[in-house]
């Protein structure tokens, strides 16, 4: 195992396109980090470069404490596993979970034993000598996971490996990468621009947009306390709803004029009046009441999607349309006037001009 640092890492493309500018921070030995952000961010131009597939073009990465900038990828003690499973069509399972270590002449006992570990851990005992047109896709994913497991790196890599499955495979591979990493603690960077499987498998998540660093933190410190309007939108699904409006504060209390509505906000949020804001709120955090408690917002259903647990609506506020989550079930139809308590403390702000959150 390692610890991982990035120090004011850069990369151009032809002396003109930069696109990440100058990334710093530290991935813990043993920590289970994730880079997130939209296609085009940078995430998985940042990986292969720690993984020595791409030149730095400025700054230093540094594993377990030595700069690998000039390393070969051979020599950096990591292993990768890719969105593609890139087995060998004509190896059997064996024979590809041992493949990399045959290639280094390892002993042969020792690759035996840790190709039976890595077996083993990943439940592939019964498909050892299964070909990979054999194997259906989660299957064939676990098999890239154990050819990189076989290697015993300082650094495990992950570049958005689940991209090819479907939905309920998605799951349950997201539930066994995670085991994976509980068991054997090993240093994990992974990549992804699904941001539920950042918030369910991490320690804690790089959010990235347009080769920036957005904000680092725990998946429930970024989804309770996003520190600006991208972070805010991009973490939680379904996303905050975000209306613009007006900072307003007078005798004490404080909210923000947006849709002909005041919207309440903690009373010693540091706004001023007047200042152009985004109101933001999450689903979950909207609450249906009744008509007569002071400081509710009306609303006109516009669609009830009903999943089983939950319910969503969508809402129509003057120009806007919101989304409210309800844990259950409700009997609200489309066109029908719902009203809304909201809590100030689940209320987020952020600066008009910079989106960056107040207080």
């Amino acid at each position: 195992m390692a610890s991982v640092s990035f120090r004011n890492i850069q990369k151009t493309y032809g002396g003109k396109v930069k696109v990440l500018h100058g990334l710093s921070f530290e991935i813990a030995d043993g920590e289970f980090v994730v880079l997130v952000g939209p296609s085009g961010c940078g995430k998985s131009t940042l990986l292969r470069m720690l993984a020595g597939l791409e030149d730095i073009s400025g700054g230093e990465i540094l594993i377990d404490g030595r700069v690998v900038n000039q390393l070969e990828s051979k020599d950096r003690d990591i292993a990768m596993v890719f969105q593609s499973y890139a087995l060998y069509p004509h190896m059997t399972v064996r024979e590809n979970l041992g493949f990399s270590l045959r290639l280094r002449k390892a002993d042969a006992a020792m690759t035996a034993e840790r190709v039976l570990n890595a077996a083993r851990i990943l439940n592939l005992d019964a498909l050892l000598d299964r070909y990979p047109r054999e194997l259906s896709g989660g299957q064939r994913q676990r098999v890239a996971m154990g050819r990189a497991i076989v290697r015993d790196p300082k650094v495990f890599l992950f570049d958005e490996p689940l991209s090819n499955l479907d939905a309920k495979l998605r799951v349950a591979m997201r539930a066994e990468i995670k085991a994976l990493h509980q068991r054997l603690k090993t240093t994990t960077v992974y990549v992804t621009h699904d941001q539920i499987e950042a918030m369910t498998m991490a320690d804690r998540i790089v959010v990235m947009h347009d080769g920036l660093i957005e904000q680092i933190g725990t998946p429930l410190g970024l989804y309770d306390r996003p520190a600006n309007l991208f972070v805010a939108q991009f973490i939680g699904s379904p996303s905050m709803n975000v209306i613009a409006g007006t900072f307003g504060r007078e005798g004490g209390l404080a909210w923000v004029e947006a849709l002909d509505k005041r919207w309440p906000v903690p009373s010693d949020l540091p706004g001023q009046p007047g200042q152009a804001v985004h109101y933001g709120i999450r689903p979950g955090d909207l609450v249906l009441t009744d008509p007569g408690q002071p400081g509710t917002i009306a609303a006109t259903v516009v669609v009830v999607e009903p999943t089983g647990a939950e319910t969503e609506l969508l809402l129509q506020i003057g120009s806007a349309q919101l989304v409210l989550v309800l844990h259950g079930r409700t009997q609200a139809q489309p066109d029908e006037t719902v009203h809304l308590a909201i809590n100030p403390a689940m209320a987020h702000v952020f600066d008009g001009a910079s989106g960056q959150r107040l207080g």
